[in-house]
């Protein structure tokens, strides 16, 4: 068709707007979705990919243009829209409604069990301070219980991201302070 123009694969090496609407392979590099930071290409002599900053290793199902964390067990999962990775779920299971429910009751409950007897024992009938601050931090303390649970269940390299930012904060300070 004279009119419609070609979709040209990506470059190899680099991430183009060209890469924006084309078909997930092999032979090109795409952003990782685990750290979201580094870019992930091909193995050498291996039909696996890696990611140049988290060094995650994954696998590929390029007919259903998938892409599967192989270092892990379950695996994530992530399919590739044309645009992005979309979907880091774990391969083969699901948080159902009733995890998220018992994680909203370990959320909520005890902060209101504090507040509920506080402002039952005292006279006045209004809330001490001090009951005020150990619902605050039974919240805070149960919220990142649930964090931390929810990062110890999807395995998110909390530490590769982070330290990977520094390196890249530090680059950038680097490059700044050499130039004059």
């Amino acid at each position: 068709m004279a009119g419609t123009p070609a979709v040209q694969p990506p470059v190899q090496g680099s991430i183009s707007r060209t890469q924006s609407h084309s078909p997930f392979s092999t032979q090109s590099v795409y952003p990782c979705p685990a750290c979201r930071l580094g870019q992930i290409q091909a193995l050498p002599l291996m039909e696996a990919m890696a990611c140049d900053t988290c060094r995650h290793i994954f696998t590929t199902n390029v007919e259903r243009q998938r892409l599967l964390l192989a270092d892990r067990t379950p695996a994530l999962a992530w399919h590739w829209n044309g645009k992005n990775w979309t979907g880091a779920h774990v391969e083969g299971r699901r948080l159902s409604w009733l995890y998220w429910l018992s994680a909203a009751a370990f959320l909520l409950l005890p902060p209101m069990l504090i507040g509920v007897s506080a402002y039952m024992v005292s006279a006045e009938g209004e809330l001490p301070r001090f009951s005020l601050v150990w619902a605050g931090l039974a919240l805070l303390l149960h919220g990142a219980l649930i964090g931390r649970s929810l990062l110890g269940f999807y395995r998110l390299p909390l530490g590769i991201f982070l330290r990977a930012i520094r390196r890249k904060w530090s680059r950038s300070t680097s490059k700044s302070q050499a130039s004059p």
